[in-house]
This record gives structure tokens, C-alpha cells and sequence, in this order.
């Protein structure tokens, strides 16, 4: 007889979500995704002057602050058919790679790797047997035994004084766990060490976005940041050469760490490369613009349907008609009044809440479809997207990890692995290699810009008094980002955000579709339905944002929503 299961909130995740599972005879039968919370930045923009509308929306998420206001400035661009000069396309181009090297870093060692790594184990490991198996899989200088011994050491105390503090309510001694001790032990050490290397990256951000989170450089037609040599009120050369430095030393981090990693997690949970692909219909958009115009960029982007990448169709800038006509999103099962499958432009987004309905309406997130499908979104989709476009880099990372996974695992692996939960790790890690590189290419080519005395980071926008629309894509972190913007007299008519966590935790779709969340876990194993940590293993790997994927419109003006504070 099949039991329903629910894990609400999800933890580790920012936002609110909420899964519940059917779980039949050891396997997840039926799954629904619901997001338990709504934001209202959309209602909020209406009668905004557009050019402020990036401040407002990068405070959607406190996680996802860069990419919703380089989406937000791409579309009020998009409107205005606005050009911008390339020092500003390559300072935002290094402020997004360094951004998502953060965020990817963060995602595998500090909001997912608790799922396949028992720290309580590590404390019964040979400290010494787990630095010489370090030294086979890396030649990473801070895998010493002594250093080994000392996060031991700490670990005890942890465990001692019963006082885990962030790996406190973990599934340790869970079933599904496989790693031995000293692999836990190493994987420990590196989660520490990944804390500072993502603090090293967050820097440029800082230095660039002016502050992070929440950067403070964006303007429509550029940025704020002036470029002078001979003044330290600026961008100078040195602050520039500081940025080279932290890029040099994540490097190594990246390659001889993170990438390692990922691919002994995946040798030693091979199994989980039979689980967890659900939707195998890939979207993504290009990314790091090259041009003035948004028509040339450094990494592809488009669509792969039913995972085959032979017929990948790209997405070739941000006015191709097969992207910006092929998006809608369905309310079917949303907590909005009715069914409809609208286009963002023309997007509706009256509330209606029901109560959790199995066959009704049951997630305040809504269900997009591109060209009518449900579509997964994220690293895995990018990368995927990348190879079929014989991008080197992408090839050469995947090939990489690949290999090194096969290396342990005993056996030669493939890339139709990559579609599943461990896969979308790899993706991740892939494509931190590729980001590293580019933002490695970005620096040089922002200075070599300057040496030939080009300044220039800023072009005035002009509105015009009619009715104008835009939309600005990014490939976020998380995934393929959308902003939608509606323009009239200078002010925003309309404003509709669509994120990549609301193509993956989106409901089903008006054909009763399941989304990618939902898809992805039916199937999955569950060796202890009073412990689920199989559910997680896979929706972690998505990397949720639910603080994102929910949004509350009203075109019609009405009173939505009211709060009363005392005092």
C-alpha cells in the first residue's frame, strides 16, 4: 500500500517549499512540488520609472541578488534597443562568472553535500589513510594528515558536547549513506575550506557590484563604475590586479578540489546516475555578451528536446523570436484564479487560494513551458547546451570529470549519465570550470580595453512617450532568468519575472504535466520513508530558489493583499 510522505519546509534551500511523495513498495510512485509562499515585487514595480526597476528586483532573493538586476537593466535595454559600451559588458560579465563560481561552490559544499556525506562518521576515520588517499586523487597542498586531524579533532568536540550547530537534524548512520570514514573526513575538511574560497570570489562582486549582496554598480545603459588610471576615487589598475589575484587562487580550488569532489561523490553513489532526470527537455539562453548589442556571446545557450543533443536549437540573442515567443506560464494549478497559459507580456496573476488539492490547485509557484513543454533549467542544462554547440572548454571540463569518476568508479562513463541527480552536480561543476575561465578572459579583455585609452562605461537612456516592451535573459546560476517589462510613458505597465526555480518547482501545466522537481522523483528510491533523505539528495540537487519563483500580479490595480504591524 503506497504511504504519503511530506517534507515541508524543505531546509537548505531559500524560500519556503514543500514536497510531498507517494512512496510504494521502497519507490517514489507520485510527487507534487508546492511553493508555500508568494512575493509581491511585480506589483510593486507598476508606475516605477524603469530605470529603478533592477534596484527593487534583486531584492526578490538574498541570495540571487546580481542576476536579477543584470536581467532587470538587460530588459528595460531590450526596450529601448539601447547599446552598451563593452567596459560595462565586460565589468558585468566578471561580476556574473564570479558570481556563479560563488554560488555553485556554495550550492555543493554548504546546501547539498550533507546529503551523500555523514560528518558523524568522519570522526572514526584514519586521519593519515585519508591524506594518502587525498594525495592519489589530487595534488591539493591542504590535504596533509595533520590538517585532516585537526577538522577530526574539532569534529569530536561537535559530537561530544552534542552541539553540531550547522550539521545539527542531518541523516547521519542513514542507509543510503555509502562513503566510508576517511572520505567523509576529507570531504569535511573541504567543506571548511570551501567556506573561505567562497568569501575569495564573493570579493570581485564586492569590488565591482560596489557591496554584495545586493550590488550597487547597475544603471539601464551601463554601469556607475568610472574607469581613470590616474585617480584612486575609481576602478584603478591596482584594484584590477587584486581581482586577477583572487581569480589566479580560486582557480586551483576549482580544479584540483570542488571538481575532484564532485566526481568521487559520483563514483561512489554511481547508482544515483539512474535517478532523478525527470524532464529532459533543456533550456538555456547565451550568456557574457561580446558585442555592444547582445548579439554575439562568449558561451551558447538554447534548446535540447528529450535529451537529444543532435537537435539543439540556439538561442542566438536577446531578440530571437524562437526564445521570446515560445515562453508561457500556466496557473492551472497555481494558486491564481483560472487556468490560463499566457505569454510573460500578457501575464495575469490574480490570487486564489485553495488549500492543497492533489488533481486541483496546490503551489503558489506557476508552471512555464517553452513551446509548450515543460523544460529543465540550470547548470546541467547550460553545459548540455554548450557541448552540442562543440564549445572547447565545455567539452574539455566534461571530459575531465568524466574520466575521473570513471577512474574510481571502474568503469568507462559517458555523458548520458549527466541526466540524473548526480549529473546535475557534474553540470555544475563543469560549468564552474568554464565561469573560471571566462571571467579569467573578461579581465584581460576589460584591460586590454582600457589600454587602448577606451573609458567609456556608461550610454544615457531616452524613453519615448509610446508603449514599449522588453525582455532581458541571463543564465543564472540556477538557470535560464527572464525579465518581462512593459513600458508606457516612461513608466512600467506591466512586469513579470519568470526564475529558473519556477520552471523546475513549478506544479503541472495545463495539460496536467508534471514539472522537472515532480518528474525527477518519481522513481527515486526511499529506503526510509520516516527519513526521506533520498528526496532531498534529488531536489537539492536542483539548487532551489523559492524566494524567486514566486511572484503576485493584479493588472487591474485592486487591493491584493493587506498587513497590519502594530506600533
Amino acid at each position: 500500500m503506497a504511504r504519503r510522505i511530506v517534507v515541508d519546509p524543505v531546509t537548505r534551500i531559500e524560500g519556503h517549499l514543500r514536497i510531498e511523495c507517494e512512496v510504494d513498495k521502497g519507490q517514489i510512485s507520485k510527487a507534487w512540488s508546492s511553493g508555500t509562499m508568494w512575493r509581491g515585487i511585480e506589483l510593486i514595480l507598476k508606475d516605477k520609472d524603469p530605470r529603478e526597476a533592477w534596484i527593487f528586483t534583486q531584492r526578490i532573493c538574498g541570495v540571487c541578488t546580481t542576476v536579477h538586476a543584470i536581467a532587470s537593466v538587460r530588459a528595460v535595454e531590450n526596450a529601448l534597443k539601447l547599446e552598451v559600451p563593452m567596459n560595462a559588458q565586460h565589468i558585468r560579465n566578471m561580476i556574473i562568472a564570479a558570481h556563479g563560481i560563488f554560488d555553485h561552490i556554495v550550492h555543493f559544499y554548504h546546501l547539498s553535500a550533507l546529503d551523500w556525506v555523514d560528518i558523524v562518521s568522519a570522526t572514526k576515520a584514519n586521519p593519515k589513510a585519508a591524506a594518502d588517499l587525498a594525495a592519489k586523487l589530487s595534488p591539493w597542498p591542504d590535504n596533509s594528515a595533520h590538517g585532516l586531524k585537526e577538522v577530526q579533532d574539532r569534529l569530536k568536540k561537535f559530537v561530544a558536547s552534542g552541539q553540531l550547530g550547522v550539521f545539527a537534524s542531518g541523516y547521519w548512520g542513514h542507509p543510503a549513506m555509502k562513503l566510508s570514514p576517511e572520505v567523509n573526513l576529507l570531504a569535511t575538511s573541504h567543506y571548511f575550506q570551501a567556506l573561505d574560497y567562497q568569501r575569495k570570489i564573493n570579493q570581485v562582486v564586492a569590488i565591482l557590484g560596489s557591496k554584495t549582496p545586493h550590488i550597487q554598480n547597475l544603471a539601464v545603459g551601463g554601469v556607475s563604475n568610472p574607469i581613470n588610471p590616474d585617480s584612486q576615487s575609481t576602478l584603478t589598475v591596482e584594484r584590477l590586479y587584486y581581482i586577477k589575484t583572487l581569480i589566479d587562487e580560486i582557480g586551483d580550488f576549482i580544479n584540483q578540489v570542488y571538481q575532484v569532489d564532485v566526481a568521487a561523490i559520483a563514483a561512489f553513489y554511481a547508482d544515483w546516475t539512474g535517478y532523478g532526470a525527470g524532464v529532459t527537455n533543456y533550456l538555456s539562453v547565451p550568456e557574457f555578451p561580446q558585442d555592444t548589442k547582445g548579439e554575439s556571446f562568449a558561451l551558447a545557450g538554447g534548446y535540447i528536446p528529450d535529451r537529444d543533443i543532435s537537435a539543439f536549437t540556439p538561442i542566438s540573442s536577446f531578440n530571437d523570436d524562437f526564445f521570446n515567443q515560445g515562453v508561457k506560464e500556466s496557473v492551472k494549478h497555481a494558486y491564481y484564479k483560472g487556468d490560463s497559459n499566457l505569454h510573460p507580456w500578457q501575464g495575469v496573476t490574480e490570487p486564489n487560494f485553495t488549500g492543497f488539492q492533489d488533481d486541483g490547485k496546490y503551489s503558489w509557484v506557476k508552471a512555464p513551458t517553452f513551446q509548450d513543454k515543460p523544460a529543465q533549467v540550470g547548470p546541467l542544462a547550460n553545459v548540455l547546451a554548450m557541448y552540442a554547440a562543440g564549445h572547447e572548454a565545455t567539452i574539455r571540463h566534461a571530459n575531465k570529470i568524466l574520466s575521473q569518476a570513471g577512474a574510481l568508479a571502474g568503469s568507462k562513463l559517458g555523458l548520458e549519465l549527466l541526466h540524473s541527480t548526480i549529473g546535475r552536480h557534474a553540470g555544475r561543476t563543469i560549468r564552474t570550470g568554464v565561469l573560471h575561465e571566462v571571467l579569467a578572459e573578461e579581465w584581460q579583455s576589460l584591460m586590454a580595453n582600457i589600454g587602448r585609452g577606451d573609458y567609456a562605461t556608461f550610454n544615457e537612456p531616452v524613453f519615448p512617450k509610446g508603449e514599449i516592451q522588453g525582455v532581458g535573459f541571463h543564465e543564472a546560476p540556477r538557470g535560464i532568468l527572464s525579465h518581462w517589462v512593459v513600458i508606457d510613458k516612461g513608466k512600467i505597465k506591466n512586469y513579470q519575472c519568470v526564475v529558473p526555480s519556477t520552471w523546475n518547482a513549478g506544479p503541472r501545466n495545463d495539460k496536467d504535466e508534471m514539472g522537472p522537481y515532480e518528474a525527477s522523483l518519481v522513481g527515486n528510491p526511499v529506503a526510509d520513508a520516516d527519513n526521506p533523505l533520498e528526496v532531498l539528495r534529488t531536489v537539492h540537487s536542483f539548487d532551489p530558489c523559492l524566494a524567486c519563483a514566486i511572484h503576485l500580479f493584479d493588472p487591474k490595480h485592486n487591493s491584493l493583499v493587506k498587513v497590519r504591524t502594530n506600533g
